[in-house]
């Protein structure tokens, strides 16, 4: 068996083994069909089931109900930033909270459609280290858009704000890993490639009412109304991705679903954190009550020895610790898939290169 590092890559991630394992024993031939189910009609029964199958354990992992449609799109999460504002935006004004990288690039998006934004809170005040809890929303706002977890700062939401006008929230990179009320969204979207499958699929939960107040005179393949009424099968959807996803859903559901993942990642996490604040050698970029349990970031006593660590760490099967180009610094993401053993090998090289240097 080809021999598999510890891939801390914030995206696209790392996937479940058995996940890996079962696509590559279909992949050629899927289930008996003779073609690999990359070469299928996305209007053949074998996808059809796939295509349902994903959906519906979507909706069983997240105990979501009727009143939403689930919905897989394509252009990543980044394309949401530009959908939101053109179906939803409906009098030219929306809330934004400010917790940066993504939040940035979203509020941009609405500007280049001329929408006014209100930028309800923002820790941009101390580099995006922490979570605002005050908040200015508008009265009269078409909705309010937060970035749940935030993969360049490490900042996560712990509880989600009370708003008035519907919440849209982008959760690429936290969606499946804890327990959340998705009753509180008017939309939810995640690009897959974080934690629920590879890239090439962006899954999107929206409360049907809300298409209702889409306005008519946008571009087919723009209105999220068209996707809800075929199914997310106007035009050939990713099938490969969606049918990874579809597995991913299964191997939730068989290891405790997302009460499960959130006790596990929060182990995983806890022992993560511990040997950062055990001493000052590496330090933790965000504020305690405001850490992500995906996203975990820290520094080094200088940049010459980040980039030694980085080295030394890829050298011993230990890869993608390298913090975002815009901040620098290193970032380990343990997202769902990622296994505890791998962070017991990363503390025990971080205490390891300590000692040595």
């Amino acid at each position: 068996m080809t021999k598999r590092i510890y891939n801390f890559s914030a995206g696209p991630a790392t996937l479940p083994l058995p996940v890996l394992e079962e696509a590559q024993k279909d992949f050629v031939d899927y289930k008996g069909a003779g073609m690999s189910i990359i070469e299928m009609s996305h209007r053949s029964k074998q996808y059809d089931a796939v295509h349902q199958e994903t959906k519906a354990a979507v909706k069983r992992l997240l105990n979501i109900s009727d009143e939403y449609d689930v919905l897989f799109m394509t252009g990543g999460a980044s394309t949401q930033f530009a959908f939101i504002p053109m179906n939803f935006c409906t009098n030219g004004k929306a809330d934004y909270v400010n917790t940066g990288s993504w939040s940035k690039k979203a509020i941009k998006e609405a500007k280049i459609q001329g929408k006014s934004v209100n930028v309800a809170a923002s820790s941009e005040d101390k580099n995006f280290n922490y979570i605002p809890t005050s908040f200015k929303f508008s009265d009269d706002a078409s909705y309010v858009h937060i970035t749940a977890n935030n993969t360049i700062a490490g900042t996560q939401y712990k509880t989600f704000p009370k708003t008035k006008a519907p919440l849209m929230a982008d959760m690429s990179s936290d969606i499946m890993s804890k327990t959340f009320d998705v009753d509180q969204f008017g939309l939810i979207y995640a690009g897959a490639q974080k934690n629920i499958g590879p890239a090439g699929v962006c899954l999107v939960i929206v409360k049907k009412a809300l298409l209702e107040t889409i306005p008519e005179g946008l571009p087919t393949m723009f209105s999220y109304k068209t996707h809800a009424a075929e199914d997310s099968l106007y035009n050939t959807p990713p099938v490969f991705a969606i049918y990874i996803m579809g597995l991913v859903m299964k191997w939730l559901e068989a290891n405790g679903g997302i009460a499960g993942m959130q006790k596990k990642n929060e182990e995983k996490a806890k022992i993560l954190f511990d040997r950062i604040d055990k001493s000052d050698y590496y330090k933790p970029t965000v504020a305690r009550e405001h850490r992500s349990l995906m996203n975990v970031t820290f520094r080094l006593p200088s940049e010459d020895l980040e980039k030694k660590f980085i080295t030394e760490a890829t050298a011993a099967g230990l890869s993608g610790l390298k913090g975002h180009r815009s901040v620098g610094g290193c970032r380990a993401s343990i997202y769902n898939a990622f296994p505890k053993e791998g962070i017991v090998k990363l503390v025990e090289f971080m205490d390891a290169f300590e000692k040595a240097n």
